[in-house]
C-alpha cells in the first residue's frame, strides 16, 4: 500500500536556536521526509505565547498544511508557553498523546519525563503536536508515536483518517 503523503510544517520554539543550531527541528524534518512526507514550512520563533499562537493559527488555516509539529517550550520554565499558546486553538484535544509520550520517554530519561507538557490535538482538520525541545525527545516521539500515526496504512487507526 502507498502511504498518504502529508504536508508538514515544523515550528521550533526557542530564544537561543538558529537554523544552524536547530537540531530538534532538523530531526523532525529528516524524520518526516524519510517517512514519505513533505515539509512545506519550517520556522523558528521566540518563546512568546502570542507569536507562537499567531504562527500556528496561520498554518492551521493554510490549505497546504496537514500537520504542525512544534518542538520546544513544553516544560515548566517561565518562558515555556507552547502548550498554553496552542491549546486554545485545538478543537479536539488528544489527551492520550501527552500521556503516551511521557510513557515511552520514561524508558529513556526516567521520571524526568514528568516535566514534559507534550500535547496534541486537531484544529481545522490539521493535526498539531507540541514536543519537548530536545533532539532525543523528537526522535522518541517520531519513532514511538508519529511514524505510525502519520502513516495512512497503520491499523487499526491513525491520525491521517482525522485530517483527510
Amino acid at each position: 500500500m502507498t502511504i498518504t503523503t502529508l504536508n508538514i510544517a515544523i515550528l521550533t520554539v526557542s530564544d537561543t536556536r538558529t537554523e544552524e543550531t536547530d537540531t530538534s527541528g532538523l530531526t523532525l524534518k529528516n524524520c518526516a521526509e524519510a517517512g514519505g512526507h513533505v515539509v512545506v514550512e519550517k520556522m523558528i520563533v521566540k518563546d512568546d505565547l502570542f507569536h507562537i499562537r499567531a504562527v500556528v493559527s496561520a498554518w492551521i488555516h493554510q490549505a497546504d498544511v496537514n500537520v504542525i509539529l512544534i518542538t520546544g517550550g513544553t516544560g515548566f520554565a517561565s518562558r515555556d508557553v507552547t502548550p498554553d499558546a496552542i491549546e486554545p486553538l485545538l478543537v479536539q484535544k488528544i489527551p492520550g498523546f501527552g500521556e503516551l509520550f511521557r510513557q515511552v520517554s520514561y524508558d529513556e530519561i526516567g521520571n524526568s519525563t514528568i516535566q514534559s507538557r507534550a500535547t496534541a490535538g486537531i484544529a481545522n482538520r490539521t493535526f498539531v503536536a507540541a514536543l519537548p525541545g530536545s533532539t532525543g525527545a523528537c526522535k522518541t516521539a517520531w519513532k514511538n508515536i508519529l511514524s505510525d500515526q502519520l502513516d495512512s496504512n497503520h491499523k487499526p487507526c491513525n491520525f491521517v483518517q482525522l485530517i483527510n
